[in-house]
């Protein structure tokens, strides 16, 4: 990585990036090949967070002496954990793809209280991720990295599902710390069948799993035996379920972790009605094991080919259409709100309830979908489709993995979370979605219009720049390439802020002071003399008029006419 004040410095701005909240809150989708519409792997990852702040950092490739080492900071404090041999060459990381298109996302789970902790242990989740990232050419060969730096290192966090990708494979990786004394953590990681989409949510979701399939299939050779000694299962390993066994689900992870996988499904496959009961909380058990009978399946099939802007919708989601639909009761207002403000649950006498937690929510730091595409070179295939804050009202922008600059509007140091900046994108992102939640209904459209226009043309784009791009680099000119698609996102990336810095002004002058001012062919109106005329002024609907009589009774009620 980068020695002495770099290195100092880029971790002390990564572990304000992947705060820690950050890992306790976050979504993944997992797309194959056969799954989307042009042949891309694709894999989704919102980094949810109160305290995490919005940026995109980038690690050159680089090389290093024999006896190089790499210190290790635990990702979420950046508290100092050891050091590890360094390797002689790592491979440059954007975000959270690689220059050869292998992509990483996670979730956490947590599992057994009991293998919490790892004393000793040097690797943790973040950690593993970046390292991986920085040494792998193939998803296979990340979960190799992975695995064998857990045996030899420890492995220092909790619970984890990793989503890991490159141009042909996708694979759902989990593990779990053996706890304190034994080094290491037990895994299964399983190959999404092509054709199939798979997702996690701070939910383990491996249940049982091939064990004489190392194609599709890879494991701790000790992942049952560990838990047999134990004493957590005793039956035959064919009935062995890792998720039930290390980390079993019961209301709080079918409702708030598995519910966002049910809502991300159901937008693009017919057939999760029939999981809808799951999704509410209602986990049942029966059958020899005890083990749940009606979760979810590990993947679906999709109804049709998704396309990157389908799974793009698959992250703008609050159960739109379902029974958990957020905009639906009375906590969304008047204005239809899919929002609830934390802490996600609360009591009321002497009962529990709790706030609905969907894919979009409002304390995302970053979010993004990733493009791998083997039929064009790495630099040019691999795709960060990367947006800040809500993933519902964020714009998501490629950047490309083969650049070698970060665009201002994401640059790490361009404010942070307790300092404003004109230029950082979160902070822009952030004025838009906070006004917009004021008179949610009435103003989302607007900023999904040009979200839609640029999105739009971002994808239109993406032919002409991929054979720009490969033209360029089957001439041989790999810099020339790498400087145009540098400055392709970029360019990109900065006039993407300026449009949403022009959004936030024309939503505050349209709806200050809950009028909505009147519009002609996209132009405010004027009066003959120059000046507003009067403003519209919808008020409240009926059924919030009702509830608002049922509360107070007679003291809002007006005796005689109105006056105007």
């Amino acid at each position: 990585m980068i020695k002495n004040l770099q290195r100092v410095v880029l971790i002390s701005v990564l572990t304000l990036i992947l705060g820690v909240q950050i890992s306790q809150a976050c979504t993944n989708f997992l797309i194959t090949r056969g799954a989307s519409i042009d042949g891309s792997t694709m894999i989704t990852y919102a980094a949810d967070s109160h305290t995490l702040y919005g940026e995109l950092y980038y690690q050159p490739a680089q090389d290093y002496p024999a006896g190089a080492f790499r210190d290790i900071y635990e990702w979420d404090t950046g508290k100092f954990l050891g050091r590890i041999p360094q390797v002689s060459h790592t491979y440059s990381v954007v975000g959270n793809i690689n220059e050869n298109q292998v992509a990483i996302g996670e979730t956490t789970y947590g599992g057994r209280e009991e293998l919490a902790k790892q004393p000793g242990a040097i690797m943790d989740y973040g950690s593993l991720i970046y390292v991986a990232l920085q040494r792998a050419k193939t998803a296979r060969e990340a979960i190799e990295v992975i695995a064998d730096l857990m045996d030899k290192y420890g492995y220092a966090s909790s619970g984890e599902s990793f989503s890991i990708s490159d141009p042909n494979e996708v694979w759902i990786m989990e593990m779990i710390s053996k706890g304190d004394g034994e080094k290491g953590a037990v895994w299964v990681a399983q190959r999404i069948p092509d054709g199939y989409i798979s997702g996690h949510a701070n939910q383990a979701r491996i249940t049982t799993f091939p064990m004489n399939d190392p194609a599709n299939c890879l494991f701790a050779k000790d992942v049952i035996s560990f838990a047999r000694e134990k004493g957590w299962f005793d039956g035959k390993n064919k009935d062995f379920s890792f998720s039930d066994v290390y980390a079993p689900v019961d209301f709080s992870g079918a409702r708030f972790s598995d519910g966002r996988v049910y809502a991300g499904f159901n937008k693009v496959f017919s057939g999760m009605k029939q999981y809808e009961e799951y999704a509410l909380g209602n986990v049942k058990h029966d059958g020899e094991n005890k083990f749940p009978s009606n979760r979810m399946p590990l993947w679906v099939k999709p109804d049709k080919k998704l396309s990157v802007q389908d799974v793009m919708g698959m992250m703008r989601d609050h159960y739109e259409g379902t029974a958990l639909d957020m905009t639906k009761d009375v906590g969304a207002g008047p204005f239809k709100l899919p929002y609830r403000w934390r802490p996600l649950t609360f009591k009321v006498d002497s009962a529990n309830y709790v706030n609905e937690r969907a894919i979009s929510t409002q304390q995302t730091g970053f979010s993004f979908v990733t493009q791998s595409r083997s039929w064009l070179p790495d630099p040019v295939g691999g795709i960060l489709w990367f947006g800040v804050d809500d993933a519902y009202s964020t714009c998501y922008t490629p950047m490309y993995c083969g650049i070698t600059e970060i665009p201002e509007c994401f640059k790490v140091g361009n404010g942070d979370i307790l300092t404003y900046s004109e230029t950082a994108a979160f902070w822009i992102f952030n004025v838009v979605s906070n006004f917009t939640y004021l008179r949610y209904n009435a103003m989302i459209p607007d900023v999904q219009k040009v979200q839609k226009n640029l999105e739009d043309k971002f994808v239109a784009y993406t032919p002409a720049v991929d054979q720009a791009a490969q033209n360029l680099w089957n001439a041989g000119k790999k810099n020339e390439t790498l400087r145009f698609l540098t400055d392709y996102s970029v360019n990109q990336a900065n006039g993407m802020t300026k449009e949403w810095k022009k959004l936030s002004q024309y939503l505050f002058v349209k709806f200050i002071d809950g009028n909505i001012k009147k519009e002609k062919d996209g132009v405010f109106e004027r009066t003959e003399t120059g000046l507003s005329p009067m403003p519209n002024q919808p008020g409240y609907p009926d059924w919030w008029k009702k509830v608002i009589v049922d509360e107070t009774g007679d003291h809002l009620k007006m005796v005689g006419k109105p006056s105007h």
